[in-house]
């Protein structure tokens, strides 16, 4: 009787190990979803801090073309709308990067305008705006290429075995809201001379 007591004794004792030992790697896991969620959260605020800057440059770009073409009304009121759209996303990726798309094509139409305005390619406040544009549309690069980054790193983690599992537990699901170049960013640019 006294063996049987110890053989149960050792049965209770080693399920109890395993049984903390699975409720340790859920915890951790769940742990690092939580962290890297968080990641990807705080690299979408870096994407939105960046093209805020990028869409409150704009207006002053746009004024400064404006006094020298007049008659590119089409293309100022392309802008108003895609900025418009983009401060309207209010946060949501997927509505936000369709309104990034949109706001990029028009951006560079306006930019292209000052190749028929020389005088406009020589304005200071001009220059300086565009040199402006152009360190934080580097910025808005660096910016997706981390939010891009950290969803992989989390759709990694909750792919792998056993983090599938406690991902399927706790609730947590594949994030598919990757920054994605716009169709117009795929053709080759013509350069003429």
């Amino acid at each position: 009787m006294r063996r049987g007591l110890w053989v149960a004794v050792a049965i209770v004792g080693v399920l109890f190990l395993a049984v903390l030992l699975v409720f340790g790697s859920y915890v951790s896991a769940k742990n690092q979803m939580v962290a890297k969620r968080e990641a990807i959260t705080s690299s979408w605020g870096e994407v939105n801090n960046q093209l805020q800057r990028r869409a409150d440059l704009i207006p002053n770009l746009v004024e400064t073309v404006k006094g020298y073409a007049k008659q590119e009304t089409t293309v100022f009121g392309d802008i108003a709308n895609a900025r418009a759209g983009l401060l309207n996303a209010h946060g949501d990726p997927k509505a936000t990067i369709q309104a990034n798309g949109r706001l990029d094509s028009a951006l560079g139409r306006l930019l292209a305008l000052s190749e028929n305005y020389p005088d406009l390619k020589s304005n200071a406040n001009f220059q300086s705006l565009q040199d402006e544009l152009a360190g934080t549309e580097n910025r808005i690069s660096v910016a997706r290429m981390r939010y891009n980054r950290n969803i992989q790193d989390y759709n990694t983690f909750i792919g792998q075995f056993p983090n599938s599992i406690w991902a399927g537990i706790g609730g947590f699901q594949r994030n598919n809201d990757y920054f994605e170049a716009s169709a117009s960013a795929r053709n080759v640019p013509t350069v003429k001379f």
